[in-house]
């Protein structure tokens, strides 16, 4: 339910003492905020450039699926992409998620899809704690 990562964008220091979660002090000592894309997106509407983010990843279980089953797990796990990233799907992404079953118990594909859409966002929100600086941009757990 909250912004955890992502694109950045000065915000006015009001009070030195008022710092929001959230906000950080960059290189040139502005503070900033993380945007909320699908806003920004909002305000260039009229000619948007494109932004280019692709989300690559793979669900793995050990239920016996069908090639067809094992496919709409992988689609059922784009949910949780859309649900941990905003936006999702668009026309310059390349957001794609695989599947795979090895079929060493039974397992039902309704049950396997959901669990696995609850899982990738989880992951994606894991992966968000994980990453560490690089090339002078700040973490999340730098934040």
């Amino acid at each position: 339910g909250q912004i955890i990562a992502g694109a950045r964008v000065p915000i006015e220091r009001s009070q030195p003492s008022s710092v929001e979660s959230g906000t950080d002090p960059g290189r040139d000592g502005m503070l900033s905020r993380f945007a909320d894309t699908l806003s920004v997106m909002r305000t260039r509407a009229a000619s948007p450039a494109p932004l280019e983010n692709t989300v690559i990843g793979v669900v793995a279980t050990n239920a016996k699926l069908t090639k067809e089953q094992t496919n709409k797990v992988a689609q059922m796990a784009q949910d949780g992409l859309a649900r941990a990233i905003r936006p999702a799907h668009t026309m310059v992404d390349g957001d794609t998620i695989f599947a795979l079953a090895t079929g060493e118990v039974n397992g039902d594909v309704n049950t396997v899809g959901s669990f696995a859409a609850e899982v990738f966002a989880q992951a994606i929100v894991q992966a968000i704690y994980a990453a560490e600086p690089v090339a002078g941009l700040l973490a999340a757990r730098d934040i």
